[in-house]
């Protein structure tokens, strides 16, 4: 449907908010969801355009605020709405799925339509004309892969579970990589999800066509570029599917095709001219399409010894008589002297999920992974309160635990149920609670000068007020390390700058002990990493604890240590290094 770009595209407009009220609810009814996921599906900044297709059928789009196309209707008037995959990706059970091998995808990416063949698993209850989804198989796993492409069912379920059947199973009308989804932010795809219980929604039971408990005895059938492929036997578990040789010339073209789309650029064919061999190995090999590596569909190999020409020679010599690229022999050798990039076949090429792609993605991946094993897990600062004092008649009275810790939520939890249990709630404006009228509350909170003053107070002030009169207490939990439980009042590392002695700036951090960190370490660390000069000394005032001195501003490169040490932002403060942050307080 969106093979091609998008025709008479109109600016898009943002919806008034009354129409995006109708489009959620008419959206929950229609696919039966909760208020909740209608917002996180039909947003605030919802913008619509008019558009229309490649074969001239009018159709509008919804984009979400930052410009993916989240859902459109096709046809004149219609209030069919359709999710895209970028809609799908947020939710990948809206829709019932049909899932096929991973050699499929690109052919759908294509333009085409999923044949029956194609189809490993579905539902057992579905209609023709059934809005659906189609998603990657990976073989022996509970997991289904994100949905890739959405469309109509071409016949009913009971079609695919026939042995000989064969046809259209979905009429395919948008895709991932199609020209609607290029509107967005082009992403990758998330990675598969866990197939919820079949016995939650008959229409997450599936059934499996190539199950081998199932009467179907053959594989599935993939269209690569519109050729026929030859259905074998199952003799494995795992369907495999045999491509002729034909089937692999293609897919050798596609690859090619994609190596120039996407990876020859005009800015990479400065490497030209290059020997054919290393042409095809460097860059056609790499483009072929990706399939799941726990899935091994394809059996034939994809390389030129298994296609339809007779040598890596005669398929580049193929490609030049279509104005693709130039050969020249030098010494015997076959060189790849240029190449064509804005060749009209080259433009008009779907970029897919080549294999190139998935070792980067794996590349990008076990980066990630090993930065999260090196990295230091953040400390978890508490910060808890305990009845005392004046506070504790008060919880005493009112039938709370006396011996727990509290944080401030709790606090704030516990004085909602008093105040309500004991009707304390304005009736003029609920934000206020009638202290007054609680004798027990007021004289708890209230200094007995303020007594007749203090009738109302908000619900933020009463926590706060109720939380001055409790002991304060904090609780830091680090990995690997027994979590620390002390009485008093945390407060922020101190990282402030000062100026002495004319122009000479000094960094001074105070106030680390709580958090792990020794003054003699700190040092030696800050001094490598600022090239500075420390010092140790301890601190001035009423404090403990120590002082570190760093020559000149460090501000930025003692923050960035702290961080590295597991130190939350919010628990450090900074003075003097321009602007001025303060670290956290209560909540």
């Amino acid at each position: 449907m969106f093979k091609k770009p998008l025709g008479n595209l109109k600016t898009s407009a943002p919806l008034r908010n009354s129409d995006r009220r109708k489009l959620k609810q008419h959206i929950i009814q229609a696919f039966s969801l909760d208020p909740d996921v209608g917002d996180d599906l039909v947003p605030d900044g919802l913008l619509s355009v008019k558009f229309k297709t490649h074969t001239n059928e009018p159709g509008v789009a919804y984009l979400g605020p930052g410009g993916d196309p989240l859902w459109f209707t096709l046809g004149i008037g219609s209030e069919d709405m359709i999710p895209t995959v970028y809609t799908l990706w947020k939710k990948p059970d809206l829709l019932p799925f049909l899932s096929t091998p991973s050699a499929v995808i690109p052919v759908l990416a294509g333009g085409a339509d999923l044949m029956v063949p194609g189809v490993v698993q579905y539902p057992p209850s579905l209609q023709a004309g059934q809005l659906v989804s189609i998603t990657e198989r990976i073989h022996h796993s509970t997991r289904i892969g994100p949905p890739l492409a959405v469309g109509h069912m071409a016949v009913d379920s009971d079609v695919l579970s026939e042995a000989a059947a064969k046809g259209k199973a979905v009429f395919v009308l948008h895709t991932w990589n199609d020209h609607l989804f290029d509107m967005g932010h082009k992403g990758n795809p998330p990675d598969p999800w866990e197939m919820s219980s079949p016995a939650a929604n008959d229409e997450q039971a599936v059934e499996d066509r190539y199950d081998t408990n199932n009467n179907v005895s053959k594989d599935p059938v993939v269209d690569p570029l519109s050729s026929h492929l030859e259905q074998t036997q199952l003799n494995d578990p795992a369907p495999t599917i045999e491509l002729t040789k034909e089937d692999v010339s293609s897919i050798l073209h596609g690859a090619l095709l994609q190596a120039m789309k996407t990876t020859l650029s005009s800015s990479q064919t400065s490497a030209l001219p290059m020997p054919a061999s290393t042409f095809y190995s460097t860059y056609i090999l790499p483009s072929r399409p990706a399939q799941s590596p726990s899935q091994p569909l394809v059996s034939t190999p994809i390389d030129i010894k298994h296609s339809s020409h007779k040598s890596l020679a005669y398929f580049l010599k193929s490609a030049e008589k279509q104005g693709l690229l130039k050969l020249k022999e030098i010494k015997s050798e076959l060189m790849v002297f240029s190449i064509a990039t804005s060749h009209a076949t080259v433009v008009a090429h779907r970029p897919y999920l080549s294999l190139k792609d998935v070792a980067l993605r794996n590349e990008k991946r076990g980066q990630r992974e090993e930065e999260e094993r090196t990295r230091v897990k953040e400390l978890e600062v508490t910060e808890l309160w305990k009845p005392h004092l004046q506070s504790l008649k008060f919880f005493v009275d009112a039938g709370f635990d006396t011996s727990a810790r509290y944080t401030y939520t709790e606090i704030k939890t516990l004085l909602d149920k008093y105040v309500t249990d004991r009707q304390l709630v304005n009736a003029h404006d609920q934000s206020y609670i009638n202290v007054g009228a609680d004798e027990l509350l007021q004289t708890t909170i209230c200094k007995s000068d303020d007594l007749a003053n203090m009738e109302f107070f908000k619900r933020e002030q009463l926590i706060e007020r109720l939380s001055d009169k409790m002991q304060s207490w904090y609780k830091i939990c680090a990995e690997g390390r027994d979590p620390v439980l002390k009485k008093g009042q945390i407060k922020p590392i101190s990282v402030v700058v000062k100026v002495r002695q004319g122009r000479k700036a000094t960094t001074l951090i105070t106030g680390f002990e709580p958090f792990f960190l020794e003054a003699v370490t700190l040092a030696e660390e800050l001094k490598t990493r600022c090239a500075s000069s420390t010092s140790v000394s301890p601190a001035s005032g009423k404090s403990s604890g120590m002082e570190v001195l760093v020559q000149g501003k460090q501000i930025k490169e003692v923050t960035e240590f702290l961080a590295s040490q597991g130190v939350p932002k919010r628990w450090v403060h900074t003075e003097g290094g321009g602007k001025k942050q303060t670290g956290a307080g209560a909540g």
